[in-house]
């Protein structure tokens, strides 16, 4: 056995002070019963400190006893290991106090005993007995919780404010909330703004240039809430609330509209699909991410906008702080079109080819359509400057691509390991400026050259063809079954003939972007013309 010292300190409660004046009182009566305890576990190495520890006059109902907290703070210091008491409610009668002062013990490596009751939790039956003890305080925690969520639940279904910060343009009094006269305005303000701007940004702006700092997130959170038009709200629900609104209801609901065809552009704009995400740089070398605006009208305004404008460090920013993305995409565009048809800067990566090759290649090469998904793999990077733009393409991914096109397979990828040169081109470019002094490309651009696909337009053929058969009455089945085809696959090629005009006019005159694929146009599920268009970026 080991010789360490267990020490033990004896607690004493009494509820009141009478008879505490007497020589021989309550509180001398239990500590006396606890020293002969403690001496009859002296072959245990138990032994009692001189520190006493007395409450008399206090309930057991709560903690807050100054013999109690002298020590806990003395476990908490550890020096005690045993708490030695005559009955457990002299510690403690609340299970929810007994359960945090077992706590500390624990945490501590200390224990207590209760003498008259065999209580010991320095033996496992003591241990056992403790943690049934710790059951039923967890229990009555669980039951206390549920009493005041339940509470919460009916005063919020009569309205009423269950405390916390109140919303701004609000004031607190009396566990009720009241509008604040001199916030109203302001709160006002911010609806109204919201539906003239349709951007929280441009919102923030204005309202930080009326001298109030709140961000886009807080804006977000005031302008979806209903407490604005008089609910409360609970998990969800909303209920008529006891305060007054300071929103007019009609207004409230224009803001929410406008927000949920926020959240509906912001899903079918994602800006990592951008072509050159991640590749553009500005005469500073700063990089240039895209980015997205909505206008008065809903429509989508996309551009590229250099970091030191986002990160807002102007002495870092160069000439051009922003770009159209769809303009400066579609001269990348007819760049490539342009560079698959140019025997000059062809040359060079097919020159170690035979000849019959190369002859071949340029012929294919006449009639290739290259996709944005191709112009992403060969572009390392590009760099716009005030008067020209930079294209610096991977070298050997370029070499593969034409070894693809002649081998009629698609290109491999290469890895990172296997670029190892690069090959630049310069090209003249006019940049312009825009009203508030950031630069924009305005001019030089190179129309698209028209590229019809024959194999969409064949489609889109057969697609109206079997959407009149339907309309005469055949059935999808009678059409498969005419056509030698399967019943899915007519279904799919049917939903075809719901495109919106202006993708089918695109497709007909051969001016679709580049990534307008069958399977792209198959996979579109909406019916909206509008969404439509946003998914093949027209």
């Amino acid at each position: 056995m080991s010789d360490k010292k267990i020490r033990c300190a004896i607690y004493t409660r009494k509820s009141t002070e009478e008879g505490l004046e007497q020589e021989f009182n309550s509180l001398q009566a239990q500590r006396e019963a606890c020293e002969a305890y403690i001496k009859s576990q002296k072959h245990e190495h138990w032994q009692l400190l001189s520190a006493e520890y007395d409450d008399g006059g206090y309930s057991g109902g709560n903690m807050e006893r100054p013999a109690l907290k002298k020590l806990l703070l003395d476990v908490q210091n550890r020096l005690v290991d045993i708490i030695v008491v005559y009955k457990i409610d002299r510690l403690t009668r609340s299970l929810m106090d007994f359960s945090k002062i077992v706590e500390i013990l624990d945490k501590h490596n200390a224990s207590f005993v209760s003498i008259t009751q065999h209580f010991n939790t320095t033996t496992s039956m003591g241990r056992l007995t403790l943690n049934m003890l710790l059951s039923f305080a967890q229990f009555e925690r669980e039951v206390t919780g549920e009493r005041i969520r339940d509470k919460i639940s009916a005063s919020k279904k009569k309205g009423m404010w269950m405390g916390g910060k109140p919303p701004l343009g609000y004031y607190r009094k009396d566990k009720k909330i009241y509008p604040d006269e001199e916030k109203t305005e302001l709160v006002n303000n911010i609806f109204k703004k919201y539906v003239e701007f349709k951007s929280t940004t441009l919102l923030k702006d204005w309202l930080n240039k009326q001298g109030h700092n709140i961000s886009v997130g807080n804006l977000n959170c005031i302008l979806r809430n209903k407490a604005y038009i008089g609910l409360v709200g609970h998990k969800g629900t909303w209920y008529p609330g006891e305060h007054q609104g300071i929103i007019d209801k009609s207004l409230f609901e224009q803001v929410q509209m406008v927000m949920a065809d926020n959240r509906i552009n912001r899903q079918h704009y994602n800006p990592s699909k951008s072509l050159l995400a991640g590749k553009l740089y500005d005469d500073k070398d700063n990089a240039m991410s895209p980015s997205w605006s909505t206008g008065c009208s809903g429509k989508i305004y996309r551009y590229y906008v250099s970091q030191a404008i986002i990160r807002k460090e102007p002495s870092k920013l160069g000439k051009i702080g922003k770009v159209s993305l769809p303009q400066l995409e579609n001269f990348i565009d007819s760049w490539f079109e342009q560079f698959l048809r140019e025997k000059p800067k062809i040359h060079p990566y097919i020159q170690h080819f035979e000849v019959s090759k190369q002859k071949k290649l340029l012929k294919l090469l006449f009639s290739y359509a290259i996709t944005r998904d191709i112009e992403k793999a060969l572009i390392k990077h590009i760099k716009l400057r005030p008067n020209e733009v930079e294209i610096t393409l991977h070298t050997e991914q370029v070499v593969e691509l034409f070894n693809s096109i002649y081998e009629n397979r698609k290109m491999r990828p290469l890895k990172p390991e296997e670029l190892k040169q690069e090959s630049t081109y310069t090209e003249p470019y006019h940049i312009g400026t825009i009203a508030n002094g950031e630069k924009i490309i305005v001019g030089q651009f190179v129309e698209p050259k028209k590229r019809p696909n024959s194999e969409l337009i064949k489609i889109l053929n057969q697609a109206y063809t079997w959407h009149q058969d339907v309309i005469s009455g055949a059935s999808t089945q009678d059409i498969a079954k005419r056509d030698k085809v399967c019943v899915q696959y007519v279904r799919r090629i049917l939903n075809l003939s719901f495109l919106s005009p202006k993708i089918v006019r695109a497709i007909l005159n051969g001016t679709q972007p580049a990534d307008c694929t069958l399977k792209k146009l198959l996979s579109i599920k909406s019916s909206n013309w509008q969404e439509q268009q946003n998914n093949i970026s027209l």
